[in-house]
């Protein structure tokens, strides 16, 4: 196991060296620059201060050198500094939003994954009834609404027609006087919206997987065993079904891991939270190219953490893998 481990970790390197290296080469060739963006509001802004802030922000390199440098900072855990007018580091403004993103992410995945297994489990149980073919088209629809639609659609329904829910923000204005039941009151209502959206589109897909891995395994050779020995339904489905159906789902936990930051762009902007999706967007916006670089590496890294999450716990589930014998 650990030589399997060693192995995987030391693909990553490779790997990691290729997306800086394309992170960087196509956040330099979108159209718009750091400098045009800030001074198109001013157009007595003459030649000359153009080319101090292009140095200033170092634009005045070849883009190779740029890169260099950038890497260099990188390998140190510096990220930079943002080209916003408040000039600070990259890590600094990251951090301070980080937790608010996860926190609301980690809440959806839960909510994703207690209510799609369930589902998935009980639309294969009862195959082509009405149940079934009600779960799918709720499946159908879970992917096709645009998740910005439905979050207007929310918004407008909750927080301006019926008016039960707050439409932004995570805190009512003067709620730093609340006690401390009412505060955490006060945000559980500001963060149902965005987790709804968060969990909808995920949560039929998961669904989905669960219904497919649950069909296949019901229908091995040592379920109908178990049936023959009498057992009654309700264990051979949740003890020996679920156990094996669940192994493809371990993909999936593991490629949401970087959904935890980078999933929440649309909903974060659209309900003026302050998380890690608002200020992406802001930053792409700006061509703020420090923080967009960072908050790219930081997904890529995760999700490469997250394929290898998947990997250890696939050779933790089956044996052969780790040994290298595959799977027949």
């Amino acid at each position: 196991m650990t030589r399997y481990l060693m192995k995987r970790i030391l693909m990553l390197i490779p790997l990691m060296v290729g997306i800086t290296l394309i992170t960087f080469s196509v956040v330099h060739l979108a159209p718009g620059e750091p400098v045009e963006m800030q001074m198109a509001m001013n157009p007595k802004v003459g030649k000359e201060a153009r080319e101090r802030l292009r140095k200033f922000y170092g634009l005045d390199k070849p883009l190779a050198e740029q890169y260099v440098t950038w890497v260099g900072k990188l390998a140190r855990l510096d990220l930079g500094r943002s080209f916003s007018s408040d000039n600070r580091p990259v890590r600094d403004k990251i951090a301070e939003r980080l937790p608010i993103t996860l926190a609301l992410n980690i809440i959806a995945l839960v909510m994703e994954f207690g209510l799609a297994i369930p589902i998935g489990i009980l639309a294969a149980t009862h195959r082509d009834t009405w149940l079934d073919k009600g779960i799918t088209v709720f499946v159908f629809v879970g992917f096709a609404v645009p998740t910005f639609w439905l979050a207007l659609l929310l918004m407008y329904l909750f927080g301006v027609k019926l008016n039960w829910l707050p439409i932004s923000g995570l805190h009512t204005l003067g709620s730093d006087s609340y006690g401390l039941l009412r505060y955490v009151g006060d945000m559980a209502k500001h963060l149902c919206m965005p987790i709804l959206v968060a969990s909808f589109g995920s949560l039929a897909g998961l669904s989905r997987y669960m219904r497919s891995s649950m069909l296949n395994v019901i229908g091995q050779d040592y379920i109908t065993t178990a049936r023959a020995k009498g057992l009654s339904e309700r264990v051979v489905i949740y003890k020996h079904a679920l156990r094996n159906a669940l192994l493809p789902l371990i993909t999936q936990t593991g490629l949401a891991i970087p959904g935890l930051i980078g999933g929440s762009v649309i909903f974060e902007t659209i309900y003026a939270i302050p998380g890690m999706g608002q200020l992406f967007y802001q930053a792409v916006m700006a061509r703020d190219y420090p923080v967009v670089m960072g908050i790219v590496i930081i997904g890529a890294l995760l999700t490469l953490i997250g394929n290898l999450v998947a990997d250890v716990c696939y050779a933790l589930a089956d044996p052969r893998i780790r040994e290298g014998r595959g799977v027949q």
